[in-house]
């Protein structure tokens, strides 16, 4: 009733966006742009929030999803004049740390594990077993580099040199922006951007993170203790809460759950 009571001055409200899970296209529940548009624009839009708070804890995954992501934080954020904050939970990492780095300040708890800038392939060869086994595997293609990296065939110099090439370009798009949303905050030592990754205060020193702290203790100093906060994350789909499982999703599962241990999670 109070929005109706002239001269009552409403609390201010924070709007809280999960980003929780690995970052990629193809995955059931995974963090992609066009599941989070809805949720984005819906934070921004509704009920004029103070703030935007950017709960994360992910270990990184699709390049091209975490730039939609991120610049679509970012757009919203310069639309609606409103300050966005990132509170890092277990780990912030690579696609996960590009996240956060769309935010105005970026906060995290004293263990969160920050930072792993670069990039990686990874896959495997099976042309040795096939062999073993007496299979031959036959393959025409209209284009010279049209079977890169066909794990099936032996490693050919030259595609490892293009994909690396590729790496490259990817990785100066990631530093670069970083360099642009964290600025003079950054430490300009070697080990920043080799995919090194820093616990709690050592990301604080390397200039990855503003410091150390906490999403409701936070925003009720900064924005007093009657401060409201409204809730959105992705709902997960009906078949998985009902337990359902599908193979594609079992090893979407195994390799978010690898990412993770990656960094001792």
């Amino acid at each position: 009733m109070k929005r109706w009571i002239p001269f009552t001055k409403t609390p201010p409200m924070v709007a809280v966006v999960r980003l929780s899970g690995m970052i990629g296209a193809g995955n059931r529940g995974a963090l992609n742009d066009r599941a989070l548009a809805p949720l984005l624009e819906k934070a921004f839009k509704k009920g004029k929030p103070a703030a935007i708070a950017l709960e994360i804890s992910s270990p990184g995954g699709s390049p091209v999803q975490s730039s939609l992501i991120g610049a679509r934080i970012r757009r919203l954020a310069e639309e609606k004049e409103v300050p966005v904050f990132a509170f890092v939970e277990d780990v912030a990492a690579s696609g996960g740390y590009w996240l956060a780095a769309a935010a105005d300040e970026i906060y995290a708890d004293e263990s969160s594990v920050v930072g792993s800038i670069g990039v990686i392939s990874a896959g495997f060869g099976a042309h040795v077993f096939l062999s073993r086994q007496g299979l031959e595997r036959r393959v025409h293609t209209a284009g010279k580099s049209k079977s890169m990296l066909d794990p099936f065939q032996p490693e050919n110099p030259a595609d490892v040199k293009r994909l690396k090439g590729m790496l490259e370009q990817i990785h100066a798009n990631f530093i670069n922006h970083v360099k642009t949303r964290r600025g003079d905050k950054l430490e300009n030592l070697p080990d920043l951007f080799t995919g090194e990754v820093w616990v709690g205060r050592g990301a604080q020193e390397m200039g990855l993170i503003d410091g150390i702290a906490h999403l409701v203790p936070f925003m009720k100093e900064k924005f007093g203790k009657d401060v409201t906060f409204r809730r959105y994350g992705m709902r997960r789909p009906m078949w998985q809460r009902f337990g359902a499982t599908f193979a594609q999703d079992a090893v979407a599962g195994i390799e978010e759950r690898a990412e993770y241990a990656r960094f001792g999670l």
